[in-house]
């Protein structure tokens, strides 16, 4: 491996440019790019001086060589080109979800494992500053024991976003693909990643959504909206997803006797009344986090019996990219630990398709909820 390593850029909207960007910020070469419609790739990848651009993926990794493979599109859309990657010897970073079923991203962690290659699972999240920050302080005994974590998120999206892949199972949607996983990943990286026991439920309380041509880049699809939802030549699709979910965890912490127990609730359509927010509890204390992936203030409950907000040190805040966007800073975070570590530099460990793998198949465990107990019966 050299020192700039060549990448391989899959998908071309939000995920494939952050990516793009991502690792140039890492000192990583990109050298291509792929996308499912030619004019869209061409495009992008003119736009971002990539040099080689097209839409065949394998034509792509035996022009370019790469050395590390990053899958920006859809979940639905990672099993082929990541076990072609592999098979080429390839690294992968890949974005959440790591596929659309547990099999599958279980094949793929047994492939790369199999095949000796690198991986990185971006449930990236656990980067957010203040993320940083408390995992130090609950290191520290900050909150003595951890006991118990909270993690409360109230989106209020709009119902009425054009139908596309997040509206699907098969596609890699679902608020617990792109959602959970980086809750989960939060407090794993904080608490211990040691997860013993999962429950929950799901609902689809959306139903259906518009179908819209012309919807690229993720970020935008807001601006697709139709005018006039009432139009009769107007088509739908159904939706097959969870848009709510309530999860409930246990985790074996290193820092506590006994299990830590963690909520997890989300609510896709719903409004919010108070900061989402991420609070973790222990035998001494508490921290709170601002916002739905922790990316607010940082406030401390000690001894004291009062909330103190705590400014992130300097040396945490001088380790966060300097880009805009917070899911672009972390997704730079993560590249570059993921550059250095197949450089042969010492890292910090990192989420990877181990990871990735446990994720796909404790969402599955979620949306069977098979954990109720009928008590119509009871006297």
């Amino acid at each position: 491996m050299t020192a700039k390593p060549r990448v391989l850029i899959a998908g071309t909207g939000f995920a494939g440019q952050g990516h793009t960007d991502a690792f140039r910020g890492a000192g990583a070469e990109v050298v291509g790019m792929v996308g499912r419609t030619p004019e869209v790739v061409r495009d992008v990848a003119t736009s971002m001086n990539i040099p080689y651009f097209g839409t065949d993926w394998a034509a792509a990794l035996a022009e370019c060589n790469p050395d590390i493979v990053s899958i920006a599109t859809p979940g639905g859309a990672h099993v082929e080109p990541i076990t072609q990657a592999i098979n080429a010897g390839c690294h992968v970073f890949c974005d959440k979800p790591m596929t659309h079923s547990g099999d599958t991203a279980v094949d793929l962690y047994r492939l790369a494992t199999d095949k000796g290659v690198k991986t990185a699972y971006a449930a990236s999240f656990r980067y957010a500053a203040s993320v940083l920050h408390a995992k130090r302080l609950v290191a520290a005994g900050a909150i003595g024991e951890p006991t118990e974590v909270e993690c409360m998120s109230h989106f209020n999206l709009d119902r009425n976003i054009p139908f596309g892949w997040s509206h699907t199972a098969a596609a890699g949607g679902g608020r617990l693909n792109n959602n959970f996983t980086h809750t989960l990943s939060i407090v794993a990286s904080v608490v211990g990643d040691k997860i013993t026991a999962i429950c929950g439920d799901i609902r689809d309380d959306l139903g259906r959504a518009p179908i819209v041509d012309g919807v690229h880049n993720f970020m935008t699809r807001r601006e697709f909206i139709p005018k006039d939802l009432n139009d009769p030549t107007l088509k739908w699709g159904q939706s097959d997803v969870e848009w709510s979910y309530t999860v409930m965890a246990k985790i074996d912490s290193d820092l506590a006797a006994r299990p830590v127990s963690v909520l997890f609730k989300h609510g896709g359509l719903v409004p919010r009344f108070d900061d989402d927010h991420i609070l973790f509890y222990g035998t001494k204390g508490a921290i709170h986090i601002k916002g739905h992936y922790g990316t607010g203030a940082l406030s401390h409950y000690g001894a004291d019996g009062q909330w103190t907000v705590i400014p992130t040190p300097d040396d945490i805040a001088a380790s966060i990219p300097d880009v805009a966007g917070e899911t672009e800073q972390c997704w730079h975070y993560l590249a570059t630990e993921f550059v250095k570590d197949i450089n042969g530099e010492q890292v910090e460990p990192y989420p990877t398709f181990k990871e990735g793998s446990q994720y796909q198949q404790i969402i599955e465990i979620i949306r069977a909820s098979d954990n109720w107990t009928d008590v119509t019966t009871l006297a």
